[in-house]
């Protein structure tokens, strides 16, 4: 069974074992890898985005993936790629500047990573501070009139809904590219019901992460297992069967016992089936995602 991953680090990850890579990503069958320019600097954001967009290209003209774009560029053979931002603050607080990342192909960004900048609020301030300022209201109004997706994953609660009213107004989905359960596993990181109601009712997706610290406090192999599949029963109950894909976060947390790396996540997608059948099974390894990103154009 093909599938998509919504988020890994592998693009700005430079040294140690990789979890992902065009060998691993081809024995695991995926069919599309978003991959993250993520933003940690403080200052010259904009300027390591655009470096990270040149990184991009040169690895998918190394590693022979096929970039997307618009929904037209995903073919049924080949192992594609898209770029994505994680940390909004890149564009740091102009929307000339949130354009020109589109322009370099960019199609999604995650509105915040773990502080506040000039769109928002993270996961580590408390909802009374705020969600989206001003600015990330107008950045995400702008994003949905592009075509880029926004991406609450890091986000607070308020953010997430702040945002899905935006994306209703708009018609235009959003995504939590790299987010688990909160009532499956308390962690500021994961979604509440609520919010992954909202996200759903936007035509949305929440990506399962593979983070164990995130997933459960038991941290064995068949611990990680049942975990994974108790996050994706929730998120699937209270979200229904069209909320759900896949964002490992490879390459970005340390590798978890039961999902080691691209080429294991057939494991995964068994097991899913097994718990849920082939036909849920597939709208959570590929066919959400692929809806998704119809909306790109």
């Amino acid at each position: 069974m093909k599938y998509i991953d919504l988020h890994c680090d592998a693009l700005t990850k430079r040294e140690g074992v990789f979890q992902v890579t065009k060998a691993l990503l081809h024995a695991g069958g995926c069919m599309l890898q978003c991959f993250a320019a993520f933003i940690e600097e403080k200052d010259r954001r904009f300027e390591r985005a655009l470096a990270l967009c040149d990184r991009f290209d040169a690895m998918c003209e190394k590693e022979g993936y096929l970039p997307v774009r618009t929904f037209s560029d995903i073919k049924k053979e080949g192992v594609h790629a898209m770029l994505t931002v994680e940390e909004g603050g890149a564009v740091e607080g102009s929307i000339e500047k949130l354009e020109r990342l589109y322009f370099r192909g960019v199609r999604m960004m995650t509105l915040t990573w773990n502080y506040p900048n000039e769109i928002g609020f993270p996961h580590t301030s408390p909802s009374d501070m705020g969600g989206l300022s001003s600015f990330g209201g107008a950045c995400v109004e702008r994003m949905c009139e592009l075509k880029m997706l926004p991406d609450v994953s890091h986000g607070n609660d308020r953010l997430v809904f702040d945002t899905a009213a935006i994306c209703r107004a708009k018609g235009f989905p959003l995504v939590a590219s790299h987010s688990n359960a909160r009532a499956a596993s308390f962690h500021t990181r994961n979604l509440s019901d609520e919010g992954i109601r909202t996200v759903a009712a936007c035509g949305g997706v929440v990506g399962l992460n593979f983070f164990a610290n995130f997933l459960s406090a038991e941290g064995s192999e068949g611990g990680q297992r049942e975990a994974l599949l108790s996050h994706a029963r929730h998120i699937l109950r209270v979200g229904g069967e069209d909320a759900l894909s896949l964002g490992s976060d490879f390459d970005g947390a340390p590798p978890n016992p039961y999902v080691k790396d691209a080429a294991c996540v057939p494991k995964l997608l068994g097991d899913l089936e097994e718990a849920f059948g082939g036909r849920i099974a597939e709208k959570i390894a590929y066919r959400n995602a692929l809806r998704v990103f119809e909306s790109l154009g």
